[in-house]
């Protein structure tokens, strides 16, 4: 499985496979967040006559958050929103969002992340958000394996997701990796397919309700139920890597 991956990556690659980082998306994929996102989502879209499904949540997870707002506004309200207008929205999602139970990690995160440094592999985490008060529980929650430096949010982009420049960017941050070095961990089409643009191999992690066609179509390289099953396959698949 993971060697006819590894080949067919490489046919498409301008370099061969040689993982020396792991980025991960953050929600759906580190916290079992989204269902809490979707409905914040909802209430703050629907206060301004934005209809918002659950769906749209799932489907749009991993954009900044203010491109989502201006997208939809104007789809559905024929209004172009400022980039302060949009942002009162997304801030209102957000404390609708913190007002709900805090989320968990997901099991088999810290023993995916603790098999990854013991390869020698580093680690980074790339995200859509720009929210600080998550950020910081990220940096709390996953202080053994990564710092600040080595996490990229909507702060330091200018495109989100599907632009391939969040995961240029957490390549750059983790340590100057080429594409062909990084692995993208991802639970959302809009991830995937910046994961694959970016050129880098790209783990998707369903966690949610779409069908996995959704994201193997955006060109996920593999596809895992949960991150703990990636987890327990981690050793089979590095070494289907370094026999390359």
């Amino acid at each position: 499985m993971f060697q006819e991956a590894i080949r067919k990556y490489n046919e498409q690659a301008t370099q061969p496979f040689t993982p020396k980082v792991v980025l991960f998306d953050m929600d759906g994929v580190l916290y079992d967040s989204m269902p809490n996102h979707a409905k914040a989502w909802q209430r703050a879209m629907a206060e301004f006559g934005i209809h918002f499904t659950a769906e749209d949540s799932y489907a749009t997870e991993g954009a900044r958050g203010v491109d989502t707002v201006r997208r939809y506004a104007k789809e559905q309200l024929g209004k172009i929103l400022t980039e302060q207008e949009a942002e009162n929205i997304y801030q209102l999602k957000a404390q609708y969002f913190h007002e709900m139970p805090t989320t968990n990690i997901f099991d088999g995160v810290k023993d995916l992340m603790q098999k990854i440094q013991n390869s020698g592999l580093k680690i980074g985490i790339v995200t859509g958000s720009g929210q600080r008060q998550l950020i910081n529980r990220l940096l709390d929650d996953f202080k053994n394996f990564i710092n600040e430096a080595q996490v990229t949010t909507a702060f330091d982009v200018r495109r989100g997701k599907p632009n391939p420049e969040p995961y240029l960017m957490g390549l750059q941050k983790a340590g100057n990796f080429a594409p062909c070095e990084g692995i993208v961990v991802e639970n959302a089409p809009l991830g995937v397919r910046a994961g694959v643009a970016a050129g880098c191999f790209t783990v998707a992690i369903n966690s949610g309700p779409l069908p996995d066609a959704a994201l193997l179509s955006e060109g996920a390289n593999v596809l895992f139920d949960t991150i703990r099953t990636f987890s327990n396959s981690w050793e089979q698949f590095i070494a289907a890597c370094n026999s390359y």
